[in-house]
């Protein structure tokens, strides 16, 4: 593509260059696989931009990691820290990287979600992108580059934050289908006709749903009885589950069932679209707060190296003291590789910094970094955690 940028760049008029692609990527440096999270091939979204200035390449950089915030929080409702990382960890051949992380409560590790890279000079330089720089008449200028990602990790980092023993917990806004209706009461008894009326029922209460903007199915197959396709619909995680019998029809109702915490609640048919889309916005907010609780809760601030193996054993991400050197931060992984409490069939796995965490603290003058053969001043705390 750089190539490409190179031939595409003469003059500042030229610039910027906004490329966006969707592509599936072949990882042949490839260990420890994991379903959705490590695999050898994946989907991802991939942007790649050139500027004029310094200022418009970082601009873009926390304007693309803010939309990649959103993802996660705002459809997924998997909270994430926004930050930087460390030299050691940021993109190769990269200015610096941006991140978003995400945690995940059942290990107690960090995951990536998504990177905003400034590329700065350094590749405009190595393909030979410049431009004509009207400040500069009769020099030629190199171009500031950015790159930034998103993949299908997402799903799976959506998954493991959610889910339960029951199956899946999907997000509203991110769920293909946001509502399940389920007729109930089809005992033998039930005549034919009635049986008809109440399907058509259902068939309405989706198409008012529709119009509301809602995404309804019906589940009107008669070989599976209503507690099998309760269990059926938990397994696939939909986020609300109305039951649909005779006897709600004559009281004007129907039974809402919410996944994420299985509440169940009468609403009136009179004002059934607007009471799902306010629940479907509470389970939202749910789901969201419940996950961002329970990050908060894993994330300690250690000041002791003494304390560090502890508190990762006991499934946290660590705010610690870091001087932010390469040589440290490979000692900082090795040795807590070695503090490590052997897991069954796992290869014991040390600390590595997730982020510079952008909302951080001034840490006291004369600080030092958390190691203790160190003995660098730290002026922040970075985030530190076993991660995927």
């Amino acid at each position: 593509m750089y190539p490409s940028f190179a031939r595409w760049v003469q003059s500042h008029r030229d610039l910027p260059i906004k490329i966006n692609q969707w592509n599936n990527v072949v990882r042949w440096e490839f260990k420890q696989p994991t379903p959705f999270l490590r695999t050898r091939e994946f989907l991802w979204q991939e942007g790649h931009t050139a500027f004029a200035t310094l200022a418009e390449a970082e601009k873009e950089v926390l304007q693309i990691l803010e939309l990649y915030r959103r993802v996660y929080e705002e459809v997924l409702a998997v909270p994430v820290i926004k930050g930087r990382k460390t030299e050691k960890e940021k993109f190769a051949g990269g200015f610096y990287t941006t991140t978003v992380e995400g945690f995940i409560p059942a290990t107690g590790r960090g995951i990536q979600g998504a990177t905003s890279h400034c590329l700065g000079q350094n590749f405009s330089k190595m393909f030979n992108i410049v431009y004509e720089d009207p400040t500069t008449p009769g020099e030629k200028s190199f171009a500031w580059q950015n790159s930034w990602g998103l993949t299908t990790r997402t799903i799976g980092v959506m998954i493991m934050v959610h889910s339960d023993n029951t199956g899946l917990v999907l997000p509203p806004r991110a769920a293909s289908v946001q509502v399940i209706v389920v007729p109930t009461g089809l005992g033998g008894k039930l005549a034919p006709e009635k049986l008809q009326a109440l399907f058509s029922t259902c068939n309405d209460i989706v198409a008012q749903l529709g119009d509301a903007g809602i995404r309804a199915r019906a589940d009107l197959r008669e070989n599976y009885t209503p507690p099998w396709k309760y269990n059926h619909y938990e397994l696939k995680g939909v986020p609300i589950r109305l039951e649909v019998g005779p006897r709600d029809l004559e009281k004007n109702k129907v039974v809402a069932v919410r996944r994420v915490d299985g509440i169940k609640v009468d609403v009136p048919m009179a004002t059934l679209s607007n009471d799902l889309q306010n629940m479907l916005e509470e389970i939202h907010n749910i789901m969201f707060t419940r996950a961002r609780d329970e990050r908060d809760a894993h994330v300690k601030k250690i000041d002791r190296w003494a304390d560090v193996g502890s508190a990762l054993d006991a499934r946290n991400i660590l705010l610690l003291p870091f001087c932010e050197s390469k040589e440290c931060e490979e000692r900082i992984k090795k040795d807590t590789a070695e503090m490590a409490t052997p897991e069954p069939n796992m290869p014991a796995m040390g600390a590595k910094s997730l982020c510079i965490p952008f909302e951080n603290e001034e840490l006291p003058k004369g600080t030092k970094c958390i190691h203790p053969d160190c003995g660098a001043d730290a002026f922040r705390r970075t985030l530190f955690g076993r991660s995927y």
